[in-house]
């Protein structure tokens, strides 16, 4: 009897560990499903903007914040639930996503200034000063608003007088 329960004790065991394993491997599969989302939508934006469809590339942007918020949102539904490292990893996720989105604006922006669309580039540079403003986010806002000084070389924003 005390061999059967060894046995049966043995395979719960066993069993419990296979379930742990299979419940690590989905979390990494959604963690690296989300970073492949990321890529996706990175890839498309480049190759929207290689093709001149700015717009697009907004869309697939925009599609990056939109990860990057519902992130958000499973993060703070999830904060008082101790004992877990998923939150610590959907951070991760939606840190990627957010900085990523970010980037892109800037990139967008340099595009858009190359491009001679002065106006759209400085909207694109403060864009990003009044959507990223989290401690964490500082060296984008810093990279824009150095950005938006570059085009007033350029080309001074509406209204203001050369000497």
């Amino acid at each position: 009897m005390a061999i059967r329960a060894g046995i049966t004790s043995m395979w719960q065991g066993l069993v419990l560990l296979a379930v742990c394993l299979t419940l690590v491997h989905c979390a990494h599969d959604i963690h690296e499903k989300r970073a492949d989302t990321i890529k996706d939508h990175v890839e498309a934006f480049y190759d929207h903007l290689k093709h001149d469809r700015v717009a697009a590339a907004v869309r697939e942007n925009e599609a990056i914040e939109q990860l990057s918020a519902q992130l958000g949102d499973t993060i703070t539904r999830r904060v008082n639930r101790p004992g877990t490292n998923q939150v610590d990893r959907e951070w991760t996720d939606r840190l990627t996503a957010n900085e990523t989105a970010a980037q892109n604006w800037l990139a967008l922006g340099q595009y858009l200034s190359i491009k001679k669309q002065y106006p759209q580039s400085r909207a694109t540079y403060q864009r990003v000063i009044d959507t990223y403003t989290g401690a964490t986010e500082r060296t984008y806002r810093e990279q824009a608003a150095r950005a938006v000084r570059d085009l007033d070389l350029l080309r001074p924003p509406a209204g203001s007088h050369q000497p």
